[in-house]
């Protein structure tokens, strides 16, 4: 590879990334995950440091979960996550922390699915959900954003011809914001007995569902979905990963998950930290309610100036269809009116969809929405 003419080509195309340089601390940030304002809760921060046991916590684990010889944290959070969706689910839940959603994705799919399985993805599934599939070797198939005449389709087609079908969506999509039907989903899983379902719901915990717990937790029957993924780095201010599944379906992937096998643990300091944001999360509906009202006012927003059609939402696009234009724009934004509204271009968007991506925090105000207005009326 000519390393040189990529990165040319990059910029030609306007598809060159770089790591941000520091930000002022005063601007709107709208490419925050922090759905929920609790990273920038210096008073939650506070009362967890407050508790003289927190500083007995260590800062790393030093090993891989199977080896490490300190697990109160890990099995603490793991509990405390299988209890809240038991309620729900039924008896048979049992939760599994990862480092990461992208550890909890390429290991689950890679560990659950062989050349026995067809998986058949929506277009729109993230990074993540397409590298497990590549590394499960399973042949797969995808259907078009949230058409659920087209997955059962395939479903029709295909699925007699496997030992099981594997279906993965996102609850909520990453970026345009809008959702998947799990109702409609339950009702396929129900018609074809060989599916299992796997919904990852990255931008839907702490956001949505009762206690936030995601979509999954609000459908008719959460127990109908075999494998539920969140993540804690986004709406829960912290990082690593879950997966709600079976009690059977936890062991195995114990002994056959390779992200969880062969990763570092995640340092216990983080993992008691993650415990005490869930516990506090579960409680903001509030927030979440005001979460709903600002996704509202931004839809009023962004509609004056694309006619790409959104729904009310914490991530809302804003799409430009031209790389240049949109790097452009998010400098302008920055630049001139201290919003921070940073530009997808592909390979994570498809080329001519290019967007500034809108997140939501529950820490703003509708007055910071105003302003994003009368800044875009100006540069648009």
């Amino acid at each position: 590879m000519d390393i040189r003419k990529h990165l040319q080509q990059l910029h030609q195309e306007g598809n060159y990334r770089e790591i941000p340089t520091v930000t002022p601390l005063t601007l709107t940030d709208y490419s925050t995950n922090d759905y929920m304002g609790l990273a920038a809760d210096s008073t939650l921060q506070a009362k967890f440091f407050a508790d003289p046991i927190s500083a007995t916590v260590p800062l790393t684990s030093s090993a891989a979960r199977l080896l490490a010889p300190r697990q109160i944290e890990y099995t603490d959070l793991e509990v405390f996550m299988s209890l809240l969706y038991k309620k729900r689910r039924g008896s048979d839940t049992a939760a599994l922390l990862f480092n990461s959603g992208y550890h909890a994705n390429t290991g689950l799919i890679s560990a659950i699915a062989d050349r026995d399985t067809l998986v058949v993805a929506d277009k729109l599934v993230h990074a993540s959900i397409i590298d497990g599939i590549i590394l499960s070797r399973a042949p797969f198939k995808r259907f078009r954003h949230n058409d659920f005449n087209q997955l059962e389709d395939i479903m029709r087609a295909n699925a007699s011809d496997y030992k099981s079908v594997l279906i993965v969506v996102e609850s909520v999509y990453s970026m345009d914001g809008d959702q998947a039907d799990i109702e409609c989903l339950i009702e396929l899983k129900r018609k074809y007995p060989n599916t299992i379902l796997y919904v990852d719901e990255a931008h839907a915990f702490g956001v949505l569902g009762p206690k936030g717990l995601g979509l999954s937790a609000a459908s008719s029957a959460p127990g109908d979905i075999d494998i539920v993924v969140g993540t804690f780095g986004k709406a829960a201010a912290s990082m690593g990963a879950f997966a709600i599944v079976s009690k059977d379906m936890r062991d195995y992937l114990v002994n056959t998950a390779r992200s969880f096998i062969f990763s570092t643990a995640l340092p216990p300091m983080n993992v008691a930290w993650t415990r005490f944001t869930v516990g506090n999360l579960i409680q903001k509906e509030n927030r979440r309610e005001h979460l709903q009202r600002l996704g509202v006012q931004l839809k009023e927003v962004l509609s004056k100036y694309s006619d790409y059609p959104t729904v009310p939402s914490h991530i809302q696009p804003l799409i430009i269809g031209d790389p240049k234009k949109a790097v452009e724009l998010s400098r302008q934004l920055l630049s001139r009116y201290g919003i921070k509204a940073l530009p997808i271009r592909k390979p994570t968007v498809p080329a001519g969809t290019e967007r500034l991506r809108f997140s939501l925090s529950s820490a703003m105000i509708p007055r910071e929405l105003e302003t994003l207005d009368k800044a875009l009326h100006e540069l648009m």
